[in-house]
This record gives structure tokens, sequence and C-alpha cells, in this order.
């Protein structure tokens, strides 16, 4: 099943950079008269379109593009003229902790709070975890960054409003600080969706005759909600997991601009602005790559989870 996925994933990459590739050149505007600003002529932006090779046929483009990327060069930016890569390499750990501690403290938290939900549920604190999970998935991740700003930043004054600190630079707590709170702004939502999806199975899997009969057999509380039912209950919980990462580092865009945070998402965005075309190529592709592999990371774990498809793998 994996080296199927593996084998899926090619096609896949090959159509998204194509896709891509296609919208950013139909996007209005001009990379060439955006460098050279509203004062250029007509013929410095022709020599600009020589030197970028934006005057050749779309294959060409596109092949010279994939080509270089197959050997691991995505070009040159078109404003800094410095290597992408070396742009990605510098903001890429920025994303990866955002993301990582965003996912974190969605599971860690989001999942015991939804198992409390099922086993209170229909009494008052099912109902309020139920009401401020829907609040959380209806308000975008910046409104939640802008309260707190507010309240934590502004007001209580106890992070940083934007900004990034690295642990080389902060250590461990000053990084965590600059951090932690466009964290929890990308976390909300993804936890919403978690508690009510954690909520649904568990209600389901309680009232099954296996977990009945682990309490008739004399188990604990803890041992039968945890052992029996959110183990059972946890391929679907696992399922919304996978497929909210892509959505996750889709939200990382907004994130990190509106905290300044120096990842992907702001490159992207600046990128975007300026018609800076290989570079949002590059960071479209690696938001692909990294959905692919959180895919291939969720059959893995299923296969883990559930033994009938371990075996039909095997």
């Amino acid at each position: 099943m994996i080296g199927r996925r593996l084998l899926i994933a090619v096609p896949i990459l090959f159509v998204s950079a194509i896709i891509v590739f296609a919208i950013m050149r139909l996007v209005p505007g001009d990379p060439a008269a955006a460098i050279l600003g509203s004062d250029a002529t007509p013929t410095a932006i022709a020599q600009l379109h020589r030197q970028l090779g934006l005057d050749q046929p779309f294959t060409t483009q596109f092949f010279d593009w994939l080509g270089g990327v197959l050997h691991g060069n995505f070009g040159q930016d078109y404003v800094t003229s410095q290597p992408i890569t070396q742009e990605l390499t510098q903001r890429l750990p920025v994303t990866c902790e955002l993301a990582g501690l965003a996912f974190v403290f969605a599971v860690v938290f989001a999942v015991p709070i939804g198992v409390i939900a099922a086993v209170r549920r229909d009494g008052w604190v099912d109902r309020l975890i139920r009401s401020v999970a829907v609040i959380t998935i209806a308000l975008p991740d910046f409104v939640f960054g802008l309260i707190g700003v507010l309240v934590f930043g502004l007001g209580l004054a106890l992070v940083p409003t934007s900004g990034y600190v690295s642990i080389a630079a902060g250590g461990i707590v000053g990084n965590f600080q600059s951090i932690v709170l466009p964290a929890i702004a990308l976390a909300l939502g993804l936890g919403g969706v978690l508690v009510r999806t954690t909520r649904s199975a568990m209600v389901d899997v309680l009232d099954a005759d296996y977990v009945r009969f682990a309490r008739a057999s004399g188990f604990g509380p803890m041992t039968v909600v945890f052992r029996y039912a959110l183990r059972n209950a946890s391929v679907p919980i696992v399922t919304v997991i996978g497929l909210q990462l892509g959505y996750l580092l889709g939200g990382t865009v907004v994130v990190e601009q509106l905290f300044s945070l120096p990842g992907i998402g702001q490159l992207v965005v600046q990128a975007m602005l300026n018609r800076d075309y290989p570079v949002v190529q590059a960071c479209v592709l690696i938001f692909v790559v990294a959905f692919i592999v959180a895919s291939l990371i969720t059959d893995i774990v299923y296969t883990v989870l559930n033994p009938r498809l371990r075996k039909a793998a095997e």
C-alpha cells in the first residue's frame, strides 16, 4: 500500500507543478515591471525578460524549471537574486516549528477534551465543549491571532506581539515565547475539528458491546475509556488529523504574515506581491510534498491501528 502511494505521488507532484506554473503565468502583472518599478522603459523590461527567460515559450520555461528542481535547484529569487534553495533552508525551520507546535497543541488538548465531552455527553460540560469547538472552527486563524495579540501581547505583556527569536539567539524560553501565540492561534481551528471528531467517534464506541463487557468485567473507568474505547475510536481521529494537516500548512501563510514570522508562509506572500514566479512555485511545491508525506504517514498509522489493514498490506 505504501509503495502504491509513492507511485501515485509522482504524477500528483508533476500535475501540481504544471498547475502552479500555469497559474502564476496567468496572474495579472509583469515580474520585470515589478522589479524595475513604474519608471522602467519598455526596452529595459524586454531586456530583463530575456535575462529571466520570460521571453521563452511556456513549455521551454516549464521544463527548464522542472529540470532544475529535479537537481535540487529552484532557481534564483527575482528580487534578491539569491538562490531560492538558500532562502528555503533559512525559512523552512520556522514554518516546521510553527506547524509542529500547533499540531502538538491541537492533538494533546483536543483529543482528551473530546473524550471528556463523549463521557459527559448531553450534559452541560458536553454542550459547553461543543459550543466552543464550533466557534474555533467558524472563526479564521487571524481572528484568534488578533485576540491573542490584544490580550496576551499588549494587555498582559506575557509574550511578544511579533517577530521570531531562534533558540540560538534567545534560548528555549525566548524561542517558545516568540512562537507560542502564533502556534495557539493556528491550533485552535484544528483543535475544534478534532474535538468534534473525537467526541463523535467515542460516543459510537462507548455504546459498543465490548466496552460494556469491559465495564462488566470490573475494569476501571479510565482503563475502559482510554485502553478499549479510545483505541478503537482512533481510526477516524487519525483520518481527520491527516486530512487537516493540509489546512494546518495553509494556515501558516496567514499566521506568519500576521506575526511577522520569517517562514515559508511569509515568503510566499511577499513573492506573490512581487510576481516572483520561481519562489511561489518552490513554496507551493514544498506544501504539496508535505501534504503527500502527511498522507503517507497517516496510511502507516492506519496499518498500526487496524490489524486487518496490516494483513492486507503484507
